[in-house]
C-alpha cells in the first residue's frame, strides 16, 4: 500500500476519491473548471489487501486498487468525500449493482454527457443517478465553463475540439463533484495542490 494512503479513516462504498491527473489536457480542465482535481473514482470495495476504485479512464472504464489510483495523481494528491447523509447497506448494493453495467465502456474525449461513453465524473454521476436517484455535481455546457472563466485557454480547447468549441454540448465536471455541497470531506491529501498544481497549467 502507498505511503500517500496509509492512516486514513476507514473508506466505505460510494466514497468519491478525487485526484489530479497532469496530463495537458488535464491541466486545463482543472484551469477551466477553477478547481484542482481533475479526476474522480468511486469506492466500490475491498479486496483484502486494498480499496477497489470503479473509474472511467483511458481507454475504457474498469476497477482498479485505490493505490494505482493515487499513484497516478500528481504528487499523490488526492482526497475523499462523503455523502453527507450515510448510505444504508441496502443503498451501497445498489451503487456497487450499478458498476458492472458500465465497466469496459469506451472513454469520451469529447466530455459529452449525452453519449453512450464514459467520462470520470460522469460515471460517478450516473451511479449514484441511476442507484440512488441523487445528483452529484450539476450539468452544465462549455459555454458555461469556459465563457465565463478569464482562466480558461480557448484556444487549448478549440484545438481539442478541431476548431470549433461544442459550446452547447452538456457535461458534468468532476469540480463540480468537489464543490457539491451534498458530499463531506473524509481525508483530505490536497493540502497546497492548486499552489503546486497550477504552476505546471499551460
Amino acid at each position: 500500500m502507498s505511503l500517500a494512503i496509509q492512516n486514513m479513516p476507514l473508506l466505505e462504498v460510494g466514497d468519491v476519491v478525487f485526484t489530479c491527473v497532469s496530463a495537458y489536457i488535464f491541466r486545463n480542465i482543472s484551469k477551466a473548471s477553477l478547481c484542482w482535481s481533475n479526476h474522480v473514482g468511486i469506492i466500490v470495495g475491498h479486496d483484502g489487501h486494498d480499496y477497489l476504485v470503479a473509474e472511467s479512464r483511458l481507454p475504457v472504464s474498469q476497477t482498479t486498487t485505490l493505490t494505482e489510483f493515487v499513484k497516478r495523481s500528481y504528487n499523490q494528491y488526492f482526497a475523499v468525500k462523503r455523502l453527507a447523509t450515510p448510505l444504508t447497506d441496502q443503498q451501497k448494493l445498489a451503487i456497487c449493482s450499478q458498476v458492472p453495467l458500465r465497466l469496459n465502456v469506451l472513454y469520451h474525449t469529447g466530455f459529452k454527457l449525452d453519449s453512450k461513453r464514459q467520462f470520470c465524473s460522469k460515471f460517478v454521476y450516473e451511479i449514484y443517478s441511476d442507484a440512488l436517484n441523487i445528483q452529484l455535481g450539476k450539468i452544465e455546457t462549455f459555454n458555461d465553463l469556459l465563457k465565463t472563466n478569464p482562466d480558461a485557454n480557448l484556444t487549448v480547447w478549440r484545438f481539442w475540439f478541431f476548431g470549433k468549441i461544442p459550446w452547447h454540448r452538456k457535461t458534468v465536471t468532476p469540480a463540480s463533484l468537489w464543490f457539491c455541497p451534498k458530499l463531506e470531506m473524509v481525508y483530505d491529501r490536497s493540502v497546497d495542490a492548486c499552489e503546486h498544481f497550477y504552476k505546471k497549467v499551460g
